[in-house]
This record gives structure tokens, C-alpha cells and sequence, in this order.
């Protein structure tokens, strides 16, 4: 997830310091996001002034240590360019909790466990689109970007409803592999061990 590249576009806007940075991401992509890490950011932050991405500088406070601002320096702002220039990726493979959940219920065959996976997946993305039902409705916001990034985790919650009734359908198979397979006590090879053999 490119974050700090977001947060250089941020800095595009102007100078900026970490406390400051994080509402003003939060704005920008809307509540659907979620909130940013104020220490996430801040590693975030370090690392771009180490790469030579951002420069930092100090701001006088009364009564307080010095506050760090941080600014878009040249370079920050080639890489910024640069990344939006790049064809999106994805990442690989698919890695999600629910499917080591599906393989470990269903190679222990058991049947109710498994099923309890899937009914719990489906009343998670259930309430997951109830939810975002309830944040649309409640937006008062204009924001384009934000109605954007609600019908995107729509999208991504109908999706995998649509394929739970896969998973569901593959039940009879899953549980099938778990009664085909030798358990490894029955497949493990008893080898002698000849160091006690004279004891």
C-alpha cells in the first residue's frame, strides 16, 4: 500500500507536520478508509526526510518543544510523478485469514467447524454492507472520492458473498479430501533406532 506516497501528495499542498497530515488524509479519502496511524504516519514521515523525499525544518512553540514540519522537496516530487506514471499492481496471490480458516477446518474434516467459518464470513460481509448502507445515507459529504470509496468496499463485500456460495458448494469435496488423505500417524514410517539396540 503506497501511503507515503499519498502522504507526498499531501505535502504538495504546502508544508506540513504529522498532527496536521493526518485529519487532512483522513479528509481526503473519506471515512470509509478508516483512520491513519498517528504513528504509522510518523514512520512514514522519517522515512521519506531519510530518502530525501521530504525536508524537514523546525517550527518555534510557545510553551513546547519545537514542531517538525516537513515540505516536498524536488525529488519527492519526481517520485511522486513517477509513481502516478506506473500501471497499478496487483499484489500477489491471495492471501486472506478466511481461506487458512477454510483449509484448517476442512483438512481436519470437520464439518461443523467449516461450516462455522462460512456462516461467520457471511454475517460479517452481511453487517459489512449494512454498514456501509448506513455511512452512505449519513454522508453529508460532497465528495466524489468518497462515494467512490464506499461502492469500491460494496463492490468488494457483494464479491465475496458471490463467492462464499462457492466455497459453500465446495463443502461435500473439501470434507471429501480430509477422509482420502492417511491421517500421518497411518502414513509415518516407523524407522528403528539401533542407539539402545545394546542397552
Amino acid at each position: 500500500m503506497a501511503l507515503h506516497h499519498a502522504v507526498l501528495a499531501l505535502l504538495a499542498d504546502g508544508p506540513s507536520y504529522g498532527y496536521e497530515l493526518k485529519p487532512a488524509f483522513e479528509a481526503a479519502v473519506g471515512p470509509s478508509w478508516g483512520p491513519l496511524n498517528i504513528g504509522h504516519l510518523y514512520q512514514l514521515l522519517e522515512r521519506l526526510a531519510r530518502d530525501g523525499l521530504a525536508s524537514t525544518s523546525r517550527q518555534p512553540q510557545e510553551a513546547k518543544p519545537d514542531r517538525l514540519v516537513y515540505a516536498l522537496t524536488d525529488a519527492g516530487r519526481e517520485e511522486l510523478d513517477a509513481w502516478l506514471a506506473e500501471p497499478p499492481r496487483r499484489p500477489t496471490g491471495h492471501r486472506d485469514d478466511f481461506f487458512l480458516k477454510v483449509m484448517a477446518a476442512s483438512r481436519l474434516g470437520n464439518r461443523s467447524a467449516l461450516l462455522g467459518v462460512l456462516a461467520d464470513r457471511r454475517r460479517m460481509l452481511v453487517q459489512e454492507l449494512r454498514d456501509l448502507a448506513a455511512l452512505r445515507a449519513a454522508s453529508a459529504s460532497e465528495d466524489p472520492l468518497d462515494a467512490l470509496l464506499v461502492t469500491a468496499a460494496e463492490l468488494q463485500a457483494r464479491s465475496g458473498l458471490e463467492l462464499l456460495t462457492h466455497v459453500e458448494a465446495a463443502v461435500p469435496s473439501l470434507l471429501a479430501r480430509a477422509v482420502a488423505r492417511p491421517s500421518s500417524q497411518a502414513s509415518a514410517k516407523v524407522v528403528p533406532d539401533d542407539r539402545g539396540a545394546s542397552a
